[in-house]
Formats: structure tokens, sequence, C-alpha cells
């Protein structure tokens, strides 16, 4: 019987051990790991994988794109694709830093308490690699989305790129710097995921706790301070004190089982076909069917 290979190709120096390690808890019988990846160089190695087997057997070889740079992994991403003929080719996901996965798994722990597509959802630090897919994936399930940033020229331009992708997106760019805008932007929210940079508050305990709309907040940074007032790294929906709306908060560990669960699977279903493209929407559409 052929057995799986994933090639995993790294922007960074060293390979991702996270990703290594899931791959080989997803079922990879070997895995070839490459570091200092740059586009102009990727050719080479997919042609390997595309022309040492045949028929069936393609579907066993599959390739696997991260990094701690989500834009260089993303050129990379697209420079494997254009590394295909027609129809000889493999299975590609890419997950820099965890961008696709824990979007994914933040999204769908939100849909849990609340219909996204009768919803208003805040993403703050919208504009990041994480943020602009929470935002999208948001958008595709009919949300209305107010996207974040200090700066609204750049939110403004990640809602531009996320309507390209999204027909109908209802996106709203915001420009917050200071607590009034913060409380401003969070009243009538039903959602707000917290997207920002590690160690920065990006909503206070009491902004949360005094919205009478919020059923459901988020944060993904793990690192203290955390950037949701009230809201503990280990939280799954767990209840925010004195929530005047009855919201439940989740934590970047409390997000994390089901990111690892739909991390896994998602490696396991590029072993499905050799034609498989995992981004954002595809891995989402995994989170989703694991629940």
């Amino acid at each position: 019987m052929t057995k799986s290979i994933l090639i995993q190709l790294d922007c960074d120096t060293h390979p991702s051990s996270f990703d290594s390690v899931v791959a080989i808890d997803a079922g990879v019988e070997h895995l070839l790991r490459y570091g200092n990846v740059e586009p102009v160089s990727v050719t080479s190695t997919v042609h390997g994988a595309m022309f040492t087997r045949g028929g069936d057997d393609l579907k066993n070889t599959a390739i696997f794109v991260g990094g701690s740079d989500v834009a260089a992994a993303e050129a990379i991403f697209r420079a494997v694709q254009g590394a295909f003929f027609g129809p000889v080719r493999v299975s590609v996901m890419l997950d820099a830093n965890g961008c696709n996965t824990t979007a994914a798994a933040a999204v769908v722990s939100a849909a849990r308490h609340v219909d996204l597509s009768k919803s208003t959802a805040l993403v703050l630090g919208g504009t990041g690699p994480v943020g602009r897919r929470v935002a999208q994936l948001l958008a595709h399930d009919g949300a209305n989305v107010r996207l974040s940033s200090r700066s609204i020229a750049r939110a403004q331009t990640a809602c531009d790129h996320i309507a390209g992708h999204v027909s109908g997106a209802k996106l709203t760019p915001l420009g917050l710097d200071d607590e009034l805008s913060t409380t401003d932007a969070i009243e009538a929210c039903d959602i707000v995921i917290a997207c920002g940079a590690a160690g920065v508050e990006l909503a206070a305990a009491h902004q949360l706790a005094n919205s009478a709309s919020l059923r459901v907040a988020i944060d993904l940074n793990a690192v203290p301070p955390g950037g949701l007032g009230g809201v503990a790294v280990m939280d799954k929906a767990k209840p925010i004190k004195n929530s005047s709306g009855g919201a439940v908060g989740y934590g970047a560990i409390g997000v994390g089982g089901l990111k690892m669960k739909t991390h896994r699977a998602a490696i396991h279903s590029l072993f499905a076909s050799n034609d498989r493209v995992l981004d954002a929407d595809e891995i989402y559409a995994i989170a989703k069917a694991i629940g």
C-alpha cells in the first residue's frame, strides 16, 4: 500500500514543530520538512511531489504551507498552485501561524450561541491575518461585520479585500483609538472577537459587561494581559461576570480544542483526493462539520 507523505513548506528557518506534531497525530506516515522556503524555490519541490506517483497513488502525497509570516506563506501557497499542471497535482493546505484553523474555530464557537445571519459582530484587530479571516468567515455566513483597527485606512483596505472574496458582504470599517470609540463599537453587537497583537487589551471588562446586546465574546490572545478584559485564556462558554446581556466568553485555549480537531481533520482530508486546496473557507467547512 502506498504510504502517505506530507511535505511541510515553512517560511521560517526551522519548520514549525507544532505543525509537524499535528501532522503526525493526523496519521501522516512520512513527513518531509523544509525551512527558509521562498516562492521562487518551490517549483522543483512541487514537481518532485507530482511526478513520482501516478493515478490513484497521487492522492497519497500532499503539501502543507506554514510559518510565522502569513503574507510570506500566502505567496508560497500561490506559487505551489502555480506549479501544477491541470489534473497533475497534489492537495495543498495553508495554515501559517494557525491563521485559518484559529479563525474557523472562533467563528464556529460564536455560532453555537448566535445565528450568524442575524448577528452584528465586532472584530477587534481585524486587519491582521487572523482578524481578516474571522471577518471574512462571519461575512460569508451573513453577519454584519464591524472590522476595527487603530487606522481607519487599514480597516477600509481589509474590508475591500474581504468584499472581493465574499459577494454581498456587509462590512463596516472602524478606526478605534480610545475607550469611548470602543464602547460605541460594541454597542448593539451580538459578538465580539479580539484578534489583536499579543499582550494588548482591546476591550475592558466593564465594556463587555455593560453591553446588553452581547451574547458571546472570544479572545484569541493567549499572552497576558488578555485582549478582552474579564475573559480568561481557559474560558469556554463561561458566563461573563456582571454581563447585562448574559454573554459568555471563550479564551484562546477555550477555542483551542476545536482548532486542534480542525487542524488534524484538515490534514487527514488532504489525502482523500489529489486536488484539494484548503484555505480559510474550506477549513471553516471542516470546523463546522466537527461542530
